[in-house]
Formats: structure tokens, C-alpha cells, sequence
């Protein structure tokens, strides 16, 4: 019995997956992609790489801009955003996480091409199905008065998380680091974006018109690849929403609850269902990639570390 005692006390002091050592020590600011294209559209800007894999996955260390940066690809969609977000912070030594990628714009004053900045990310999708009842809906529990407009059956119902310094209550939206905001407002007008990009096997995709950066207002993100006119109608009118994406909020969700500053750049591949005609995303994710590469290699060379 002592000896089986003795072998259990020393298999809780073995250290776990979750608490192994640290990959590398260098204090670093974390450019986060979400998948292939848009880590392409980085790459190149890492000098003297070097790789580290865990778990099946590609950390590229390094400098950008003569900056220390850590490159990597959160995959797609919350759930693989959320858990790759804490193993990177778990695994290195993280100042900021700084995201790069496409997103589908909402706001109708944006157009493909467009880089936005936003201040908060919300999880449009963490709510509650309602029962139908005549007319009307009966909602499962209490809706926040602070809570946006439910869509049909489904009521926002946020999420109760609080962190280090703030007690837990129900958050609607995640903000932004507000010196990074400031910061990525100072460095948007020097920065010149793409029209047109060179797609592999096919002719240039061009827009007919010239790109923008757009700092502020709320982006919103959850698992669906969203390409519906009145669901996005439905997200500019209860949200507020300008952009919607697959993965930001759930970063800004675990860089809150770590206490970790965050800022998400994306660029429009599409408009989420308000196009012309068919969606323009596999047109146009390359070009998107680019220019939000551009807006975020010209934010890391005037970070201060």
C-alpha cells in the first residue's frame, strides 16, 4: 500500500501536456492567422525562423520588422481558435495577440478589400432557443436587457466569464486592447493596399475600386460560414455588426480571460450574403490575405517592442 501511495505522489508530480515547459522564453508578439492564405500572406516577413511544432501544429519564431513575433494559424472556427489561443499562450511567452485574416463584411459602407479594425468582438451566436407560442416566443430563462435583438427562436444570451482582475458577469462583446486601437489608427493612413492580386493558375483578381482601413465598430464571429442577406441585415440592425468572421471572438474571449492584449485585423473577402450575385470569397481571399498581411506588418514595426 506505501509503495502504491508513493508511485501515485509521484505521477501528480510529473509535469502534464498543460504544464510543460515553456517552448521558447523570448517575450513575443503572436500574429495569429486563421488558415493557409493568410499565413502565406506572412511568412516571408518572419526573418531567421524557427519552427516548433505541438500538437500536429506549426509555431514559426522569429522577427517581423525587426520585431519578436510568433507566426502561427489558430485553424478555422471557434473551437480550434479558442483552444489553439490558450496553447499558445501556455506554451510561450506572449506580449499581444495580433490577427490577421479575411472576414465577410456587414456593414454596407465596406467593400471587398476593405481592412477593418474593430473595438469588440461579440459571439453572435451564444443564445437561447425559444419555444414558439402563438404569436409570440417563450424563452427558457431571463433575457438580459442588455442583451441585442433575438433573430426568430434564437435570444442572445452572452457569456459569463470574468478573469484575474474582474469579478465573473454576462458579456455581450470582448473589446479590443484601446492602445492598440490607438496605435493601428496612427499607422492606417501610411499604409497603401492592394487592388488587385496575382491568383496561382488563374488571371488576377482586380476590385474596381480602391481598398480601405476602417478602425472601429463591433465585429462578430461564430462557426458558420455566413452568406445570407437577411441574417446579415439582421446583424448591422441588432448588433451593430461591421464584419463577422469564424474565430476572433473567441480569441478576444481567451486573451480577456488571460489578461492578455489583443487587436484583430481583417480584410473583406466578401460581403457575407450582400453581393450582386454569387459570394466572392474563393475570388478573393488571396487578395483580402494581402492586405490585411500589409496593415498588420506596418502595426508591428511601430509597436514599441
Amino acid at each position: 500500500m506505501m509503495r502504491f501511495f508513493a508511485l501515485a505522489l509521484l505521477a501528480l508530480a510529473l509535469p502534464t501536456p498543460a504544464m510543460a515547459r515553456k517552448a521558447d522564453s523570448t517575450p513575443r508578439t503572436v500574429v495569429m492567422t486563421a488558415f493557409l492564405p493568410e499565413w502565406d500572406a506572412l511568412v516571408k516577413s518572419v526573418d531567421k525562423p524557427k519552427r516548433h511544432q505541438i500538437n500536429g501544429m506549426t509555431f514559426l519564431t522569429g522577427r517581423m520588422a525587426g520585431k519578436p513575433v510568433l507566426l502561427m494559424q489558430s485553424g478555422v472556427s471557434m473551437v480550434n481558435a479558442a483552444m489553439n489561443t490558450q496553447l499558445v499562450l501556455d506554451r510561450f511567452t506572449v506580449r499581444r495577440i495580433v490577427f490577421s485574416g479575411i472576414a465577410g463584411g456587414v456593414d454596407p459602407g465596406l467593400s471587398i478589400g476593405d481592412v477593418i479594425v474593430p473595438q469588440d468582438w461579440a459571439q453572435y451566436l451564444e443564445v437561447s432557443f425559444a419555444r414558439k407560442n402563438g404569436d409570440g416566443w417563450t424563452v427558457p430563462e431571463a433575457v438580459d436587457a442588455d442583451a441585442p435583438a433575438n433573430w426568430g427562436m434564437m435570444f442572445p444570451r452572452g457569456v459569463r466569464i470574468g478573469n484575474a482582475n474582474e469579478p465573473v458577469k454576462r458579456h455581450y462583446s470582448f473589446g479590443v486592447d484601446p492602445a492598440l486601437l490607438r496605435l493601428a489608427q496612427k499607422v492606417a493612413g501610411d499604409v497603401k493596399l492592394e487592388r488587385c492580386v496575382q491568383n496561382e493558375g488563374a488571371a488576377p483578381a482586380c476590385l474596381p475600386h480602391d481598398p480601405k482601413i476602417v478602425v472601429g465598430g463591433t465585429g462578430v464571429s461564430a462557426g458558420v460560414f455566413a452568406d445570407n442577406a437577411e441574417f446579415r441585415d439582421y446583424l448591422s440592425r441588432a448588433w451593430k455588426a461591421r464584419v463577422l468572421d469564424m474565430e476572433s471572438a473567441a480569441v478576444a474571449q481567451v486573451a480577456y480571460a488571460n489578461g492578455v492584449p489583443v487587436i484583430v485585423f481583417r480584410s473583406l473577402s466578401d460581403l457575407a450574403g450582400g453581393d450582386a450575385g454569387e459570394n466572392q470569397m474563393v475570388a478573393f481571399m488571396a487578395l483580402a490575405s494581402v492586405n490585411s498581411a500589409h496593415v498588420v506588418r506596418a502595426f508591428v514595426a511601430a509597436l514599441p517592442d
